[in-house]
């Protein structure tokens, strides 16, 4: 039995694209990030930071986005979405792990300054101008380096799945036209049939509340 604990376009999303990909059956558990589900004793019990995703699989209980990823990497490595130990190409598809959350750390800041405080309670323009300067260049430095289809020499892999998420968010704080190869990498990766298949399992979303969220006037 596979169990996703998922919120939509939450970071739970990666792990839901990957399990398609990996052509799992799974089932999906859903929450909202708004109405306290997420803090119940049940989901405290599963994740002890209340945040998704939780992914019960097999009788075993993980959580955590990138230990999930990597994970169900190593437990299907017939499907070869993680170079191997020793593989020259591992290093790489950490560090685009990593870097994943440096972008996610961005957004999620973003998120808390301009989606989630509300009034009396007003966002630093300075801060939020900041967040999202690092933003702009976090995903600069990744339009620099994208020379091929995908971030790894050798195609597709979960590297692309943790990272992309990020991308995605990211519209409602940057122009993403800015990064012409990020979007064409964007573009083939949406056409991928097992993210459509996610995307159409995705549910939802009560996050985001508009478009777009510009930085603030005065920052």
């Amino acid at each position: 039995m596979i169990r996703l604990h998922h919120v939509p376009m939450a970071r739970s999303l990666r792990v839901m694209w990957l399990l398609e990909e990996l052509g799992l059956d799974y089932e999906v558990a859903y929450y909202s990030i708004r109405d306290g589900s997420l803090r119940s004793p049940e989901f405290l019990a599963l994740s002890p930071a209340g945040r998704v995703p939780v992914l019960e699989h097999q009788g075993a209980v993980w959580f955590e986005s990138g230990a999930i990823m990597q994970l169900l990497c190593e437990t299907y490595p017939e499907a070869g979405l993680l170079p191997a130990p020793g593989n020259p190409e591992r290093a790489r598809a950490l560090e685009v792990f990593a870097y994943a959350e440096t972008v996610g750390c961005l957004l999620e800041n973003l998120n808390l300054n301009q989606v989630f405080l509300r009034p009396p309670a007003q966002p630093s323009a300075v801060v939020v101008k900041l967040l999202n300067a690092r933003l702009r260049a976090s995903l600069a430095a990744m339009e620099a380096r994208m020379d091929g289809d995908y971030l790894l020499p050798s195609g597709f892999s979960a590297a692309d799945v943790m990272f992309a998420y990020g991308f995605e968010l990211a519209r409602y704080y940057v122009d993403l036209d800015t990064y012409p190869r990020l979007m064409a990498y964007w573009e083939r990766l949406r056409a991928r049939p097992a993210y459509q298949r996610a995307k159409a399992r995705d549910g939802e979303q009560d996050i985001y509340i508009q478009e777009f969220y510009p930085v603030p006037e005065g920052a």
